[in-house]
């Protein structure tokens, strides 16, 4: 994701984590489509909108007649910035977040924190760089421009020949205290923070405002789905701005105490997991209504309005998205330049894991709720399906197999297939002819149920000897259900599933994770109508289809394989949905 940069035009300044960083915040890893860099103008003074109907009708009239094209890539801001840069002989320094291995003698390859010497940045996607007496060509997305390019570079040791570290003060960059270090991170943090609250300003009253004006153009259901909560981000980084320029200290700026700040909001910054869920509807949407040009010319009018840069709404709307991944970098900047003895140290610490953590938990939520359309497409697979949808109480599917159930009073036994959602166990049959075909047989809740191990050897309760077998107790109604598995592995890995189902349920209830009855009934109306429209039951993934016929950069010929930025991607195993849907094939049917 393409993090802000923030330039004034005269003069230039470049701000820090102006790069491209792969980032786990859609789970599944794909990239997403930016129109261009997102760059916020917070040197210009902006003059508010205003409501005169006749300005704005010949501005809309002047555009329609112009040849101005809709979602022209316009920007290029940063590449423009970095070599006007270089261009006025300044030394442009990068500094490297993974290892780039290459063995092609056209690229550059280095590893995680070593520091590069950018010497052109006019491709998007490939820089040219020079690291000692090597030169060569890096994906730009590998690194970021450092916070202080007057940095000194003995924190940042290059290896030379007999494997010692050497001080590359070479680079007659000035020496600065660590105290200098740090006031330059706390600038750059309330700088950019005050030009995304301009950014969302603009955002609200330059499109939101003018599309509330048209309701013969959009609907309120229309404008949820492109802006999606961004006015409720809006209010809250009002407040977190307000409370950071409390603590910033302008007479000595490296003694301000800003952990404390995001400590305070990490709660509220939760918001960022509606829209970063809603982002790829948004992102449709606009595509959808790109196609009709009387859209695309107001869309360009709102922006010349608000007088803002040449960018494209679904880029001004990706902001938001690269905000919420950009603070653990910046804070991660910060609190290496804190002393441990600093007032601030033990809160930027603290603010680094709680950002940190916002980020898994809005990763988390974002995989959740892309899980809900697969859980009603498969129910929309199931024959007979019989009671409430599964969405009503869950919304994870934690594990499937086979297994023979045990049903009193005559003890027989009856293969089965088992769905464990969260909250329920699914039962369903296969079809003797068609074993693809599931047909619904019944569900336990799992919320009254305790799990029992049963040794090998006659059960008491069933009165027959049992083999990998465990038992569901009811505690209220005391009803017992027994199950046996073909294999002693098979059994472990359903009481396994049993504990992650109940663990699962409490991280629930301690987070406050919630789908709502909207969501639901959507995922359930799509299932439906793809169901009836006679199409084949897979998965199908518009949004990341979209995403995926992007134009590739042209020099090189192939990107390399970027590494996952686990910042804002959780640790945990991959999901074994699709593992275990697969084995049955019920979309095929």
């Amino acid at each position: 994701i393409t993090s802000p940069v923030a330039f004034d035009m005269l003069p230039l300044k470049l701000h820090s984590f102006s790069k491209s960083t792969p980032t786990g915040l859609d789970c599944v890893g794909c990239k997403r489509r930016i129109s261009a860099p997102v760059i916020t103008d917070g040197g210009l003074d902006k003059t508010a909108l205003t409501d005169d109907v006749g300005s704005e009708e010949d501005l809309y009239e002047d555009f329609r007649s112009s040849t101005h094209r809709y979602g022209h890539p316009g920007g290029g801001g940063e590449q423009l910035a970095i070599n006007e840069l270089i261009s006025d002989g300044s030394v442009v320094y990068a500094e490297a977040l993974w290892d780039h291995v290459t063995m092609d003698d056209q690229e550059l390859g280095f590893k995680a924190g070593d520091v590069i010497e950018v010497m052109d940045a006019t491709n998007k996607e490939w820089w040219w760089g020079r690291i000692l007496d090597s030169e060569g060509w890096f994906p730009a997305s590998f690194v970021r421009l450092r916070v202080n390019q007057d940095e000194p570079m003995e924190d940042y040791p290059l290896k030379v020949e007999g494997g010692r570290e050497e001080d590359s003060r070479r680079f007659g960059m000035g020496q600065t205290t660590k105290d200098q270090m740090r006031t330059n991170v706390i600038n750059e943090i309330i700088s950019t923070e005050r030009d995304y609250i301009k950014h969302l300003k603009d955002i609200c009253e330059g499109y939101i405002k003018q599309c509330r004006k048209r309701a013969d153009m959009f609907t309120e259901e229309q404008l949820k789905t492109i802006f999606g909560n961004i006015e409720d981000i809006y209010r809250c980084q009002k407040k977190f701005v307000k409370a950071l320029e409390k603590k910033f200290n302008k007479d000595h700026p490296h003694l301000s105490e800003v952990g404390s700040c995001f400590l305070e909001y990490q709660t509220e910054f939760q918001i960022y997991s509606e829209y970063c869920n809603n982002h790829p509807n948004a992102c449709l949407e606009l595509s959808r209504l790109a196609k009709v040009n009387k859209y695309v010319y107001f869309f360009e009018a709102c922006r010349l309005l608000q007088k803002m840069i040449d960018i494209s709404l679904d880029g001004f709307l990706l902001t938001p998205v690269q905000k919420i991944c950009k603070y653990p970098l910046q804070l991660a900047e910060l609190l290496k330049y804190t002393n441990p003895q600093h007032r601030d140290f033990k809160d930027v610490e603290a603010a680094l894991n709680a950002m940190k953590n916002v980020a898994r938990l809005i990763n988390e939520r974002k995989r959740r709720l892309e899980n809900i359309d697969k859980i009603a497409q498969w129910q929309s697979s199931i024959e007979d399906w019989e009671g409430e949808d599964v969405l009503v109480r869950s919304s994870e599917l934690i594990y499937s197999g086979e297994l023979a159930k045990i049903s009193h009073p005559q003890a027989k036994s009856q293969q089965r297939m088992f769905f464990l959602f969260d909250h329920q166990l699914v039962c369903c049959k296969k079809d003797l002819l068609r074993r693809d075909i599931l047909y619904y047989k019944s569900r336990i809740s799992m919320d009254d149920m305790e799990i029992l191990d049963v040794e090998d050897g006659k059960d008491k309760d069933f009165n027959i000897s049992v083999k990998n077998a465990f038992k569901l107790h009811c505690r209220d109604t005391e009803e017992v259900h027994l199950f046996c598995a073909k294999k002693p592995e098979q059994k472990q890995r359903w009481l396994k599933a049993f504990e992650n189902e109940r663990r699962q349920v409490q991280l629930d209830q301690e987070t406050g994770f919630s789908i709502t009855e909207v969501q639901k009934k959507q995922a359930m109306l799509n299932a439906s109508k793809q169901h009836h429209a006679g199409k084949p039951k897979a998965v199908t993934r518009p949004y990341y289809e979209f995403l995926l016929r992007q134009k590739h950069p042209t020099l090189p010929s192939t990107l390399p394989q970027q590494q996952v930025f686990m910042l804002a991607e959780p640790k945990r195993k991959p999901s074994n949905f699709w593992q275990n849907i697969s084995r049955l094939t019920p979309f095929r049917k």
